[in-house]
């Protein structure tokens, strides 16, 4: 009983330095959130009159909506599972050097830490018209790229995402690797098991959490590839990165908050859906390997 009075004080403590990260998080997260919902059930007058579904019933028939909408979800297929793939093989081998990998394994990681306008800057010039690329490609014989207009703006897209994210998701795999006991991989190698055999039954498995928070955390990446686009392409970019984010950002610049928040909610719920589907088979090939 003489412990019961100083475990309430110690809750009431607890409370008073939970209190204020609860507040900020109620007054920037939650009641946003509840008040998009509500302006995308609006007509935007001046009375704010309910109208339902009928935003979004209008973003869906929306040609712009839907093109961004199939562009950043083509994007984020890409980026996603290539850093993945990446960052997997890059980490297996990486964990084979080391200790002699270690300035390797630090310096993959500076574009991760690199400011994002510097790196933008370096990727203009060298994908200009007459920047290196298209002067390498010039030496070896071939016709120059405009690779900053058009179709061809997806590649350097890519790529930079790419080359931004792999160091971290590259550290994630290596720290999950380093404990992966050394004697399964010993025995592998005595039943005559390829690296590749070894990766599939010995390390994928055992590091399954690992595999699967770094395709969660790229997949949202991904997602908000839009700074690369605009930057890149501006607000009004080729039809092949036009992304969601491109006609978000078009449809505040107009003040149409209503077409903003019905397509914001709307790319939620496919997000919601699709990471619903990933962590279910996720849960099948666990139960599958137990």
């Amino acid at each position: 009983m003489r412990n019961k009075p100083r475990r309430m004080r110690r809750n009431r403590s607890l409370w008073l330095f939970l209190l204020p990260p609860s507040v900020g998080l109620l007054i920037f997260y939650v009641v946003p959130f509840f008040a998009g919902i509500y302006y995308s059930l609006t007509d935007g007058s001046y009375t704010n009159a309910f109208v339902g579904l009928k935003n979004y019933a209008e973003i869906w028939h929306n040609e712009m909506f839907l093109l961004g909408l199939r562009n950043t979800m083509e994007l984020s297929l890409i980026c996603a599972p290539l850093v993945w793939v990446l960052a997997f093989v890059i980490a297996v081998l990486l964990n084979r050097l080391r200790p002699s990998g270690a300035l390797l394994r630090n310096s993959i990681l500076l574009p991760y830490l690199m400011p994002a306008s510097a790196m933008l800057l370096v990727w203009l010039l060298f994908f200009d018209y007459g920047g290196t690329l298209n002067r390498i490609i010039h030496l070896l014989g071939m016709e120059r790229v405009a690779w900053l207009s058009g179709a061809a703006l997806r590649f350097p897209v890519v790529l930079l995402f790419v080359w931004k994210n792999l160091g971290f998701a590259v550290i994630l795999f290596l720290s999950a690797l380093q404990a992966v006991p050394e004697p399964l991989y010993e025995y592998a190698r005595l039943e005559g098991a390829s690296l590749a055999r070894q990766a599939v039954s010995i390390t994928l498995p055992l590091i399954s959490p690992t595999a699967m928070l770094v395709i969660i955390v790229e997949w949202i990446s991904a997602f908000k590839i839009f700074r690369e686009v605009y930057f890149i392409g501006g607000a009004y970019p080729d039809e092949a990165v036009y992304t969601l984010q491109n006609y978000m950002n078009n449809m505040y610049n107009r003040l149409n908050y209503q077409n903003v928040t019905s397509a914001a909610y709307s790319f939620a719920m496919i997000v919601f859906v699709l990471f619903g589907i990933l962590f279910a088979m996720l849960g099948r090939a666990q139960r599958k390997l137990n």
